[in-house]
C-alpha cells in the first residue's frame, strides 16, 4: 500500500511511534511517504535502506507580515493534497490530533470526489491536555468523528478519549518495540561497574516531573553508589540542572541532551526513572523492558498496563518520591531480584507489545478502511 504518516518530528512518544511504525511497514513491503515540517528525529539516519524505504515530504509554511503566527495546518493540508495526487497515496495514517487529523479532513474534502480514508492514532496529551482545551475541543472532536478508524495507545487513553470528548471509543493498539534492537548490552561504558545506572528520557515537560527525578536520585545517591543518566531536553531542563547543584549530586548526574542512541542508553541502564504525572502509555518504560532495565515509575495513565508491579517494575502514586527512592536503593542491594525482574519484563515486552503483532493490527486496519478486506 502507498500510506501518508504525518506525525511531530519532535523528540517525544507520538513522533517516534510515526517513525518507528513507518520503517516497519517499508520493511514489509509498504510505501510510505512522511510529511511534516522537518525529518522526523528518529529517521535522521545515513544508509541506503532508509532511502529506499522512506519517502519525505517537507511542509513548507510561509512567513508574510499579515500573519502573526504561521498557518501550519494550511500549509500541511495542501502538501497532503499534492502528496495525495502525485504518489497516489491509499490513505492518510495522522498521528496526534491537532492539527494534523483536521488537515487530513480538509485535504480528503478537497481532494474529493476521490475517496482517502483518514486513520487517526491519538498519543495522549492531544486529547488530555490540547485537545480538551475549550479552543479546540469542538475541532478535535469533530476530527475524530469524521476519520474512518480511530486508535488509541493505551485502554486509559480510549477511555479519556470518550470521557472529555463524547466520541466513539477508539480502538486500542498499543505501542510496540523492536527486542532486536532494545537490549541488554554486555559491556559497560556509562558507569562503573559498582554503581547503579538510574536513567531518565523524556520531553522534560512539566508533566515528566524532572524535579522528582532529580530528588529522588538524590536520595537514593546518598545510599548507594548509582549515577544519573539525564537524556532529552525541553522546558523543565534548566530547571533540572539548577536543582542538581543545590542538591549537591552534580557529579553523579549526566546531563546528554537530545540522543538517538536511546537502545544504548538503556541498554546498560539498570533502572528507568519515571515518575510523570501522567502517561498515556510510556514508550520508553517499554523501551527500557525490553532491555532488561528495571521501571520504577507512577501508577498513572497507560503505565499500569505495560508494566506489571512488582514482576517487571515498580508503580508508586507520583507523589511518593521517598518510596521510590527506597524501591531503587533496594534493587540496588539485591542485583538478583533486579535481574529477574528485567528477564521477566523483557519476557513481557516480546510477548505483549512485540513488533510483528502491532504492525499486522494496522495493516488489517488499513485493508478495513480501503475495502481491501480484513
Amino acid at each position: 500500500m502507498r500510506i501518508a504518516m504525518v506525525g511531530y518530528p519532535a523528540y517525544g512518544g507520538s513522533g517516534v511511534v510515526a517513525s518507528e511504525l513507518g520503517l516497519a511497514l517499508a520493511r514489509r513491503g509498504h510505501e510510505v511517504h512522511f510529511v511534516s515540517y522537518e525529518l522526523p528525529f528518529r529517521l535522521r539516519r545515513s544508509g541506503a535502506e532508509l532511502e529506499r524505504l522512506i519517502r519525505f515530504h517537507r511542509v513548507e509554511v510561509p512567513r508574510y507580515p499579515l500573519f502573526d503566527y504561521p498557518p501550519y495546518e494550511l500549509a500541511l493540508t495542501n502538501k497532503l493534497v499534492d502528496v495525495a495526487r502525485r504518489q497516489q497515496v491509499d490513505l492518510f495514517h495522522v498521528h496526534y490530533a491537532i492539527p494534523h487529523a483536521a488537515a487530513a479532513e480538509l485535504a480528503r474534502e478537497i481532494l474529493a470526489p476521490r475517496r482517502l480514508p483518514v486513520v487517526t492514532t491519538l498519543h495522549g496529551t492531544d486529547i488530555s491536555l490540547i485537545g480538551s482545551d475549550p479552543s479546540f475541543r469542538d475541532v478535535t472532536a469533530h476530527s475524530i468523528r469524521r476519520s474512518d478508524a480511530v486508535t488509541a495507545v493505551s485502554r486509559w487513553l480510549a477511555d479519556e478519549t470518550v470521557r472529555q470528548l463524547a466520541v466513539p471509543r477508539p480502538e486500542v493498539i498499543p505501542n510496540f518495540v523492536d527486542a532486536a534492537v532494545y537490549r541488554r548490552r554486555p559491556q559497560r561504558t556509562l558507569a562503573g561497574r559498582e554503581e547503579l545506572l538510574v536513567c531518565h528520557i523524556s520531553n522534560f515537560r512539566p508533566v515528566k516531573r524532572v524535579d522528582a527525578v532529580v530528588r529522588i536520585f538524590a536520595r537514593v545517591a546518598g545510599a548507594v553508589p548509582a549515577r544519573l543518566l539525564m537524556a532529552g531536553d525541553g522546558p523543565e531542563l534548566g530547571a533540572a540542572e539548577a536543582q542538581v547543584d543545590a542538591l549537591g549530586v552534580g557529579e553523579r548526574v549526566h546531563f546528554l541532551g537530545r540522543r538517538d542512541d536511546v537502545a544504548a542508553i538503556l541498554g546498560e541502564a539498570d533502572v528507568l526513572l519515571l515518575p510523570s504525572a501522567s502517561e498515556s502509555f510510556g514508550l520508553v518504560a517499554l523501551e527500557a523492558m525490553a532491555a532488561e532495565a528495571v521501571v520504577v515509575a507512577s501508577d498513572r495513565g497507560g503505565l499500569p498496563e505495560v508494566v506489571t508491579d512488582g514482576v517487571t517494575g515498580l508503580l508508586f502514586p507520583p507523589d511518593e518520591e521517598e518510596a521510590m527512592a527506597e524501591a531503587i536503593v533496594a534493587l540496588a542491594r539485591d542485583p538478583e531480584r533486579r535481574r529477574a525482574m528485567g528477564r521477566a519484563a523483557r519476557r513481557r515486552a516480546i510477548r505483549h507489545f512485540g513488533v510483528q503483532a502491532v504492525v499486522e493490527s494496522y495493516e488489517h486496519l488499513y485493508r478495513t478502511v480501503t475495502g481491501g478486506g480484513g
